[in-house]
Formats: structure tokens, C-alpha cells, sequence
């Protein structure tokens, strides 16, 4: 069912993509689980492995996926006709909420035009239009750019990028870190040993993990495990995500980057910033590292970049990124390389969180949320802590088992979330950076109520 269907239990005045829950029939639903036991036949079964029967009588698949149909805003509709609050936004890669006016817009205009040119080619004025867009972010100095097609490509981009920079070879990544899943970005990938364990002879021999500072104890340790590794003289860079979000939206201190910045500086080591998550005002600042005043040699973009269109970007100091120049022949390309449409949706996009000064909005919205569960949610002796800034907050519980059934509860109730930390116990919020502030009201009242539910 159209979200345009559904009657408003806000009243006449509500906005679409900002109305309360509707929960009709109990998640998942059986038209989600029909549509589930289709994607089951032909899908590969790497990510939902439960008992997709129809018959829901004894909850057996409660763990079954709801089934999107359609979406405004900060609210999805499933095809049994539920509607969600949505407060984990395309793992946050919905910045401005589904459908929204501008890339919209944006979207249609260019569709009349051209989908995509070609390549590294002969590029489209909305990819030239893009790069600009882009190059601006960079906080001080000439900048290039690089579009790549994915958060993890953009990694492999900014790698290779050092390695070309330095001759070096050697990477300093951090426990706890998400980069992607192809290969490059696996390797650096300390978020969990697993899911590098059955490829490991395949990927970088020369990928070292220092342990993420969680709090101000554990900066000195953080710092000397990285400046050790430095002293070999063959790490091309340091990456780090200047907020871990898969990792459990943790924030560091904030010495911590400025002091990884100084590090890497002295032994002629590049500073990747993966900011796939945190930029583009995710977390109340356009670049999470600009918030503690790290220029980074090299910043990853990606999830919200294109509006809910795949696209991502390298983003580098001019003189680090001419390397590419330097070693004519080298590339990084694909054939939907600055493709027509996402660039036209990320233009949209930049301009729109510029022009509404959402990452302003993300700092005030984010801080008066994290504030509302502090106080109502983290007394509760299920909550081990709150975590996070900006509209990127964490949630961490007990256990495991425990974050699963608070993420089921939810969603009867209609919210998404989704659970991270490298032991699955937290909810990680990405809600949109629109979302109003009444929605975060009622999921904050509705987290109170499940945790009092499963205690």
C-alpha cells in the first residue's frame, strides 16, 4: 500500500514522511513473508537464514524480513500495509529521508537527458558538476577528486592513491573499524576478525590493527600501538573512521585524531579519514574530522553522497592525489564510473545540506535526542551506555540477545533499526537528518516501553 493511503494519526495537519507508526498487522506480515520466501529461492543465503513458513502462529519467524513497498521522509511502508518510523535511514545513507523533493527532482530532470556517459571517457556535465560539489568539501587547500561506486571502492581508491603517494606498502587500520567488503577495504577491516578470516591469503599481508580509543584511558595506548607500527618506515597510511559507526557509533576523544594526524605527519605516513558514514553532516559537522580540526590527506565519502543513489568518492590534498599522474597508465575506473543519474541526486544532495544547514541541525536535533535517552532510556539496568553525536547515536545493551529482541520489539511497534558493535548489542540510530523532532519522541517513549516489556 502507497504511503499516500494511509490515514494520518497525526490528524489533518500531519506532513507526509513525518507521521507516527502505524502497525496494522503484526511484522513481519504475511505479504512480507510470501514476498520473503521468493527472495529465499533465488537469493544467496548470506544474510537471512530463518524459517520463512507462512504459518506465523508460533512467531518461529519472527526474524523474517519486513518487505518495502514504498517510502517518504523519514516513513516506509511495508507491503502488508504497515507504517515504519524510519530510524535507520539506508544505514544512513538517506540523508534527506526517502524521496526527497530535491534529488527527486533532480532525478526526473536528468532522466530526460542522459543516464550515463561514458566512463573516464567522456563524462556528463553533471558528473563535472559533481566533481565541484565534491572538491569544495575539501577544508583547506587544492583538492582532487576521485567518484568511485561504493564506500569500500572508495577505499580501494584512497589505498591505492597512498601507495602510489609513498612507494610504501604497510596500513594501520583500527579494531572495531567497518571500510567495506572488497578486498583492499576488507584487509583493513577490524570490525570483525571473521569476516576476513576465510580470504585472509588473498588480502594485504601488511594491514596492522591498533586498538580505537573509546575514552580519554585508552588514548595513550591507542597512540603508541599506532606509533610503533610507524616506526618501520613502510605504512603508506593510517585509515580511520573519525566516528567507528558499524563499530558501534562510538566517538573518540577528541585529541585522539589530531594527535593520529601529528603521527602520521612525522613519518611521512597519509591520514585516510573514512568519513562514508560521518560526513555530509551526519554528524553535526560536514566532515566529522573538520569538528576537531584534521585536514586529512585523503577522505572517504559515500552512503548519503548520492542521495539513495550508489555513488562515492576520494577525496584528497591536489599534491597527494597527482600521484595518479605520476604513474601514467595506473587507474581506477569502472564502466558507471560518475554515472549521469547518482551524480545529478548527489549535486541535489550537497546543495540541499548546505543550503538548510543540516549538519547545524544534526549537531542541535542530535544533542536534544541523545539527551532525551540519557534520561529516559539509560537508567534502565538493560542500557550499558549511550554513545555517539549528531544523528548518529548508539544505544548499547546488555548483549547480544538482548539488542535482538529490542530491535523485534521495535519494529512491532514501528521503528526500524539496525543492531552493530562488534558484538551486535548496540542500536546504531541513523535516522534521517530531517526527521522531526516529535518522531524521535515517540521512538524514544517506544524504546522505553520494549525495554520495560522484555525485563
Amino acid at each position: 500500500m502507497p504511503l499516500s493511503e494511509f490515514p494520518s494519526p497525526l490528524g489533518s495537519n500531519a506532513v507526509a514522511g513525518e507521521e507516527q507508526p502505524l502497525v496494522r498487522v503484526a511484522p513481519p506480515g504475511p505479504m512480507s513473508r510470501s514476498w520473503a520466501q521468493r527472495m529465499a529461492s533465488v537469493e544467496c543465503a548470506q544474510v537471512f537464514q530463518c524459517d520463512l513458513s507462512t504459518d506465523s502462529s508460533d512467531n518461529s519467524n519472527a526474524d523474517a524480513p519486513i518487505v518495502y513497498s514504498s517510502a517518504i521522509g523519514a516513513n516506509v511502508a511495508d507491503v502488508d500495509g504497515n507504517r515504519y518510523v524510519d530510524m535507520a535511514a539506508g544505514f544512513g545513507a538517506l540523508l534527506l529521508g526517502h524521496n526527497a523533493s530535491r534529488p527527486m527532482r533532480a532525478i526526473e530532470f536528468q532522466c530526460q537527458r542522459l543516464w550515463t556517459s561514458l566512463g573516464d571517457v567522456y563524462p556528463s556535465d553533471s558528473k563535472i558538476a559533481m566533481l565541484e560539489r565534491v572538491a569544495s568539501l575539501y577544508p583547506h587547500g587544492a583538492a582532487r577528486v576521485l567518484l568511485c561506486q561504493s564506500g569500500s571502492d572508495s577505499v580501494t581508491a584512497a589505498i591505492k592513491t597512498a601507495v602510489l603517494h609513498t612507494g610504501r606498502s604497510g596500513i594501520v587500520a583500527f579494531d572495531g573499524a567497518y571500510h567495506g567488503m572488497g578486498y583492499a577495504a576488507l584487509a583493513a577491516c577490524g570490525y570483525r576478525e571473521g569476516f576476513r578470516t576465510h580470504f585472509a591469503r588473498q588480502l594485504n599481508p601488511f594491514v596492522h590493527f591498533a586498538p580505537y580509543p573509546h575514552n580519554e584511558s585508552e588514548l595513550n595506548a591507542s597512540l603508541k600501538s599506532v606509533g610503533d607500527y610507524l616506526e618501520s618506515g613502510d605504512v603508506a597510511a593510517v585509515i580511520v573512521e573519525p566516528v567507528l559507526g558499524r563499530g558501534g557509533c562510538i566517538e573518540p576523544p577528541s585529541d585522539f585524531l589530531p594527535a593520529l594526524a601529528q603521527l602520521a605527519r612525522k613519518s611521512g605516513t597519509l591520514l585516510i579519514a573514512d568519513e562514508i558514514w560521518t560526513g555530509l553532516g551526519r554528524t553535526g559537522a560536514m566532515l566529522a574530522s573538520s569538528r576537531v580540526g584534521v585536514v586529512p590527506d585523503l577522505i572517504c565519502l559515500g552512503k548519503g553522497l548520492g542521495g539513495g543513489l550508489p555513488i562515492s568518492a576520494c577525496l584528497g590534498a591536489e599534491q597527494v592525489m597527482n600521484a595518479w599522474q605520476s604513474n601514467p597508465g595506473v587507474v581506477h575506473t569502472s564502466t558507471f564510473q560518475g554515472n549521469a543519474l547518482a551524480c545529478s541526486t548527489g549535486v541535489a544532495t550537497i546543495d540541499t545540506v548546505r543550503a538548510k544547514k543540516l549538519d547545524n541541525r544534526a549537531s542541535r536535533v542530535g544533542s536534544d535526542f541523545r539527551n532525551w535517552l540519557i534520561s529516559s532510556v539509560e537508567p534502565n539496568r538493560l542500557v550499558t551506555a549511550i554513545t555517539g553525536v549528531g544523528l548518529m547515536i548508539g544505544v548499547e545493551l546488555e548483549s547480544t540477545a538482548t539488542a535482538a529482541a529490542v530491535s523485534r520489539g521495535l519494529l512491532q511497534k514501528g521503528y526500524i533499526v539496525v543492531t552493530g558493535g562488534r558484538l551486535g548489542n548496540v542500536l546504531t540510530l541513523t535516522p534521517p537528518l530531517t526527521i522531526h523532532e516529535n518522531l524521535l519522541e515517540g521512538f524514544v517513549d517506544a524504546l522505553s516501553d520494549v525495554l520495560l516489556e522484555i525485563m
